[in-house]
């Protein structure tokens, strides 16, 4: 068993408060915009196109994240109460809106600036720094004592102190994070070591693994949402499962009749 009371507040300078969250966040921004950097060297593409690139996911990972948390999560409130939604500091991302924020922004990159690669060459690159950042998320929200698991007696349980409890709970958050780390690893490996794969095959291997582990996972985390599925999923594996399902067939798809590339 672990005790845990972690200061989620990093450093305070006056009134400004930095959060070990935040801190997480654009650590994992900053990394893979040099692994970013490295890959497109490797491919001799315009370095230039990241600046503009990273903006765009950057705005497109926060905007739906929040909008995730709050249309799926909390509906009635935030319905009830649109000004919310903009209190960002308040708390409360989806990732699974955050994916959609993504995916959104890259496409709007690809209408606007139209650069000389495909879709999936660039998904391919991107997923692999995307796989990090979410890792070191989890460990945010781990600091922050956020997104609980439920109550256990397993001996590898951990006590949040800070929010007064004296009963373990599920490690969720350090569950998330290995699994994403695991991943970020596995893609790495495929990116840089298979040097003749399909294009695409990383960015479908993200969605299988990420949120095949999220639907594993969510069966030990508090139910985030502030309503009932009526069946035996909660929300967080109804809206994984068209993800992990969709990455799998593509897998299967792009190594069938695919587009492979040597690299």
């Amino acid at each position: 068993m672990f005790y845990w009371d972690g200061d989620p507040i990093a450093l305070t300078l006056g009134p400004i408060a930095l959060r070990w969250y935040g801190i997480f966040f654009a650590v994992g921004f900053v990394i893979g915009y040099f692994i970013m950097q490295y890959m497109f060297k490797k491919r001799s593409y315009d370095t230039n196109d990241l600046d503009r690139l990273l903006l765009f996911i950057f705005v497109g990972t926060v905007i739906g994240a929040r909008l995730g948390h709050c249309l799926i999560y909390e509906p009635d409130f935030y319905l009830s109460h649109p000004l919310e939604i903009l209190k960002i500091w308040h708390g409360g991302l989806a990732s699974h809106g955050g994916t959609v924020g993504v995916l959104l922004a890259i496409f709007l990159y690809f209408k606007i600036y139209k650069p000389p690669y495909s879709f999936f060459t660039l998904a391919d690159m991107l997923c692999v720094p995307i796989a990090l950042v979410c890792t070191l998320i989890r460990l945010g929200n781990f600091m922050n004592s956020e997104i609980l698991g439920l109550p256990t007696n397993a001996d590898f349980g951990v006590v949040f102190l800070r929010l007064g409890e004296d009963f373990p709970r599920y490690p969720a958050q350090l569950m998330e994070a290995a699994s994403y780390f695991v991943t970020f690893l596995i893609l790495g490996v495929v990116y840089f070591c298979i040097k003749r794969r399909p294009q695409g095959l990383i960015f479908a291997l993200l969605f299988f693994l990420i949120y095949g582990a999220r639907f594993f996972i969510e069966p030990f985390k508090v139910e985030q949402a502030d309503y009932s599925t009526h069946t035996v999923f909660t929300v967080g594996q109804l809206l994984s499962i068209p993800f992990a399902l969709g990455g799998l067939i593509l897998v299967i798809f792009l190594l069938k009749k695919g587009k492979w590339e040597n690299y």
